[in-house]
């Protein structure tokens, strides 16, 4: 994904954006491959709920690690 965000937010792993395209969009890569054909997919608005859906409980996952390995950090010192 090559899009510019003005926020201050950490970009998605690669390998986890990639493995929701293809479980969730049926994506095979999220190269850009410079063909209209491998470039542009057909996608069911089914299919891109539940890629973000995904999406959204991989962002979670992230953040409830981050707070328990913050807090457990706080508890050392």
């Amino acid at each position: 994904m090559n899009h510019h965000s003005k926020t201050n937010v950490t970009p998605a792993p690669a390998l986890l954006l990639a493995q929701i395209a293809l479980e969730h969009l049926f994506v095979p890569t999220l190269q850009t491959r410079h063909l209209d054909r491998l470039d542009f997919h057909e996608v069911a608005v089914w299919g891109i709920e539940s890629a973000l859906q995904a999406a959204y409980r991989a962002g979670q996952q992230s953040q409830t690690k981050k707070h328990i390995a913050k807090k457990n950090d706080s508890e050392i010192a």
